[in-house]
């Protein structure tokens, strides 16, 4: 399942809630914690698990609640994940995930109320960015998530439109990400009426190795979806690539399309373009 956009609800604005799927987004994340006032947690779990368990709440897309830090994490569990609510879960959000064990404890704490849930670790913290390889491999954990305004306020960095302050951070994580074999997924766009920068930023976010980027209005999922699809040109070069890949590609080891060498990680490239792909392009006739 591809998440090229994953959007945030707060969790105490049920109309929000109920709509949320309809912005298109590949995952919708309803969201306990940063989103929700301190006062007004109860509320928010609420009115969480009255819309997960409302039938008519019929999602086509991913379906994941960001839960508080434990202990008050396991407070959200107690809510959510309780009677015909817990059916329309699909994943849980880690808020400042720090190790490995912050994931298996949150998944083990999803299992003792009888679901077994996926986690996409959010990485916000030094602590986060440093333990970012470990937390990639823990088994319960299906996707990195780069945080870098509550890495900024965690380091004392100043934000800046470069965002080199966070630049190590940011590679990091996509690399811990790869090397776990999980979603990566950047950081968040603030300015919701800048398009053209949150398309510039999300093409910087792709050209890094991410699969999607966060949102948090519903107006930037189009724009997402846009900058984190290869371009024509690049698919096309993908499928001749493809294409022309000999049965045997293993024992010649490279072989030449349109006067390019091709060689295994040419072809890997290749490959990750076009699962990227729109199907109806990558179905087209050549």
């Amino acid at each position: 399942m591809a998440r090229r956009s994953v959007l945030f609800t707060p969790g105490d604005r049920p109309s929000m809630l109920r709509k949320a799927p309809a912005a298109g987004a590949d995952t919708v994340v309803f969201d306990l914690e940063d989103a929700v006032a301190p006062t007004r947690k109860d509320e928010a779990r609420r009115a969480v698990a009255e819309t997960l368990a409302d039938p008519e709440f019929d999602p086509d897309c991913e379906v994941c609640v960001r839960v508080n830090p434990f202990p008050e994490g396991r407070t959200d569990l107690e809510v959510v994940l309780d009677g015909e609510s817990a059916a329309s879960v699909d994943a849980l959000l880690l808020p400042k995930a720090s190790d490995a064990a912050s994931v298996t404890d949150l998944a083990a704490a999803a299992a003792d109320r009888g679901r077994d849930l996926p986690v996409l670790a959010l990485v916000e913290t030094a602590a986060g960015v440093l333990a970012a390889p470990a937390i990639a491999s823990a088994e319960p954990t299906d996707a990195l998530l780069f945080g870098a305004e509550d890495l900024a306020a965690d380091l004392g960095a100043t934000r800046t439109e470069e965002g080199t302050e966070v630049l190590y951070a940011r590679e990091r994580v996509v690399v811990a990400a790869r090397a776990g074999g999980v979603d990566a997924i950047d950081t968040l766009y603030t300015a919701i009426d800048d398009d053209r920068g949150l398309r510039e930023d999300a093409a910087v976010a792709r050209q890094l190795g991410f699969d999607g980027k966060l949102a948090i209005h519903p107006d930037q999922v189009g724009t997402i979806h846009d900058a984190m699809t290869p371009d024509r040109d690049r698919i096309e070069w993908a499928r001749r690539i493809l294409d022309e890949r000999p049965d045997d590609a293993e024992g010649v080891g490279a072989f030449e399309v349109d006067g390019e060498m091709i060689d295994a990680p040419l072809l890997r490239q290749a490959e990750r373009v076009l699962e990227r792909a729109p199907e109806d392009f990558v179905s087209e006739d050549p």
